[in-house]
């Protein structure tokens, strides 16, 4: 099997769910994390061949690593990780420049001429970073249940290679494929669908939907 080893920047809910989704479908997982500790019993109670080390652990393991942590955190987590660990490797970046400053739903920290995808983009100019899993709730990432018909994933990236590996692991995760925007770059619209996405499920009491394309 491809893409066998997954090494998991992160230790949050999105870093648990997509582990637990990977292990699920018989692949090799390793959580980094700064604080192993967190994990002890989210790695006894997963089933599969799961495991908990550094950052830089989970990305020289993995043979696709997963950047999934606070997008506020993503440059400093890359730096602990080391780009040297990561050359050749798909990324998957999970990650939303999210600004929970204020009361209200959150905004974005930036937007408009940058992102997130642009900027680990640019921290791992050897790897081949795909935008993905970024605009849905982490219950949906893995075997998604919708109330109408499951949408393709948005992903973006600057590698085709990249983005076929990509949809290839939404199909076995239970998605239909993946609808490709462009490059990387069109992380920047990504993004900003998500404090879109925050109030659109505030205001109808739900985590569990998605944005689709009807033609």
């Amino acid at each position: 099997m491809t893409d066998q080893r997954i090494g998991i920047l992160g230790s949050g809910d999105v870093a648990k769910a997509l582990g637990r989704g990977f292990a699920k479908h018989g692949r090799e997982v390793k959580l980094g994390t700064r604080t192993p500790e967190k994990l002890r019993t989210w790695s006894a109670e997963t089933e599969g061949t799961v495991s908990v080390g550094s950052f830089s652990d989970a990305a020289s393991f993995g043979d696709v690593v997963v950047l999934a942590v606070l997008g506020a955190a993503a440059e400093d987590v890359l730096e602990l990780a080391g780009s040297e660990n990561v050359a050749g490797k798909l990324v998957l970046d999970t990650t939303n420049p999210l600004d929970f400053s204020g009361d209200g739903p959150p905004g974005l920290l930036f937007g408009g001429t940058d992102s997130s995808g642009e900027r680990v983009q640019a921290a791992l100019p050897d790897a081949h970073v795909v935008k993905c899993f970024n605009t849905v709730s982490n219950a949906q990432m893995v075997d998604p249940e919708f109330e109408g018909e499951t949408p393709p994933m948005m992903i973006c990236g600057d590698d085709d290679d990249a983005k076929a590996r990509t949809e290839a692991i939404l199909t076995e995760f239970g998605w239909p494929g993946a609808l490709d925007v462009g490059p990387i770059e069109s992380s920047r619209y990504l993004e900003a669908l998500v404090p879109l996405w925050v109030r659109i499920g505030a205001n109808l009491d739900t985590w569990k939907h998605a944005f689709a394309v009807a033609r």
